[in-house]
């Protein structure tokens, strides 16, 4: 049973339980799971049934509607405050009614869909309620079975080192570490995953992966909208703790993580947690040549961030922040991964670059310069999913011309499948206890640590004049072009890239 805690929120209804609508359709979603929402709102199981069903219609790809009726009949909804002791004793039969009602097994799922200062006090509650056992209290179909109980946590997960080393400790209170799920949805993209096996399923990559052969790794996430209505929540976040603590950090393990022992989630977690710990901390005198900060000026639609509704005056919360990350390790001793976010960027665009080194002797010197944007490899992560590889050719005719040649491989056109909402294939490996692509105590740990120094006073002289810094449509400030130009590197700035068209379902026969 999926127990959905903060079942009124947006996180819910545009991506929890159409992800779960989406599983359902596609027959990857047990027969048997119930989702029960839990919120404070008072409503009835038909009431929250059809205000979700036109989000579920929204964001499918192809609206079944016997897949959601079906999928309807077990979702269900509990009134009640989930940080408060008293909603437990009703929430408690209202389970063991619906194990009873479904014939499930009564393994339950809680997902803490809330804002983050509840997560202690619910698991608190949720402890308190005695629903945490390895017993059989809910198992009223077969008595003989055992159940068990996990809980997803959504991001931020803490917003410094201590609140997420505090929260562990909460957690680890009432959980196993076999059984919390720290998700980040970035790992539920097709083409993150597919990192593992470009590097891992071919002989031709893991050679050169390395510091011998690629000279710096860029890691971008850029949004071309501003932070809207959501000004609270954000100026109390920033783009460090919102983007690069997170997303930007997992995607970077992907990328510079050793081979595992095998494709399981004990070693390939072990690996992650190993590759973020060797990450050095940079100097706390020598910040700037590590990181550059910045906030989005005024477009015609919006003044500048820090003249917004609701936001503080003079805050210096960054909308945009750029890192240098360097290895002490074999492997990326002399590479460094340079991370880069903001917002009211030139382009929506979520991108790895990979730059291999140019060859140690250029025997074109005299004829034909290799052009500067060859030897690369690109892998796309949105709006498209695709890994384009570029290299040097001659162009045909006489004498000798030199220039780029792309290669791409397009995850849509080459399979023939829509992509997938992220949430969904997460919460079934959650389902059948597969933690590969959910984050380790230590992981989290080790990324709060990695980004600290650009956020407490250390880091205030990164956010002098950081007020209008950069242009609506820019790439950001001039400080993130110094951060690369000190190492004789350039960003990967791209044209915008149109969003692939979404096919049209196919005629029914």
């Amino acid at each position: 049973m999926l127990v959905i805690l903060g079942a009124s929120g947006d996180l819910a209804r545009r991506k929890l339980v159409p992800s779960m609508y989406e599983m359902a359709r596609r027959g990857l979603l047990p027969k048997q799971t119930v989702i029960l929402g839990v919120s404070r709102t008072e409503k009835s199981d038909e009431q929250w049934r059809a205000e979700l069903k036109p989000w579920v219609a929204d964001h499918a790809v192809d609206f079944d509607e016997a897949a959601w009726n079906d999928l309807a009949q077990r979702i269900h909804y509990h009134a009640g405050d989930a940080a408060a002791s008293a909603v437990y004793p009703s929430l408690e039969q209202r389970l063991g009614a619906l194990a009873q009602q479904h014939g499930t097994r009564g393994n339950l799922l809680f997902y803490l869909s809330v804002a983050p200062e509840l997560y202690e006090p619910i698991v608190s509650r949720i402890d308190e309620a005695g629903l945490v056992t390895e017993g059989r209290r809910w198992c009223s179909v077969d008595p003989s079975s055992r159940s068990w109980q996990r809980i997803i946590v959504e991001k931020p997960f803490g917003s410094d080192d201590e609140s997420a080393a505090s929260l562990n400790r909460a957690l680890g209170r009432v959980f196993d570490e076999e059984a919390i799920y720290r998700i980040d949805h970035y790992l539920g993209k097709e083409v993150v995953q597919g990192l593992l096996a470009l590097r891992f399923a071919n002989a031709v990559f893991e050679p050169v992966w390395n510091q011998q052969y690629i000279d710096h790794v860029q890691i971008s996430a850029s949004e071309t909208v501003g932070v809207g209505q959501r000004t609270a929540f954000y100026d109390s976040t920033g783009a460090i703790r919102d983007m690069i603590q997170s997303h930007l950090l997992q995607i970077l393990a992907f990328v510079a993580m050793e081979p595992p022992t095998t494709f399981n989630a004990v070693h390939i977690r072990s690996e992650k947690v190993k590759v973020v710990d060797a990450i050095e901390p940079p100097p706390i005198d020598r910040l700037a040549e590590f990181g550059a900060l910045g906030q989005y000026g005024a477009d015609a639609k919006e003044p500048p961030y820090h003249e917004s509704k609701g936001v503080p005056a003079g805050s210096t919360t960054e909308t945009f922040a750029a890192m240098k990350v360097v290895f002490d390790n074999w492997r990326w001793s002399r590479t460094p991964f340079y991370l880069r976010t903001g917002k009211k960027m030139a382009a929506k665009r979520t991108e790895v670059v990979i730059q291999f080194r140019h060859p140690p002797a250029n025997l074109f010197r005299d004829v034909a310069p290799v052009p500067p944007e060859a030897n690369r490899m690109i892998i796309e992560i949105a709006p498209r999913e695709r890994f384009r590889l570029r290299f040097v050719g001659k162009v045909p005719g006489q004498g000798i011309r030199l220039a780029p040649i792309e290669m791409t491989m397009d995850y849509q056109e080459q399979f023939d499948e829509e992509p997938i909402e992220a949430y969904g294939p997460l919460i079934i490996d959650a389902m059948r206890g597969d933690q590969s692509l959910y984050k380790h105590r230590l992981e989290v740990e080790g990324a709060w640590r990695c980004v600290m120094p650009f956020l407490g006073d250390s880091s205030k002289p990164l956010r002098r004049g950081i007020h209008a810094n950069y242009a609506p449509g820019s790439w950001g400030p001039a400080s993130a072009d110094a951060l690369l130009a000190r190492d004789g590197r350039v960003w990967h700035n791209p044209t915008p890239t149109p969003s692939p068209a979404p096919r049209s379902p196919a005629p029914t026969p």
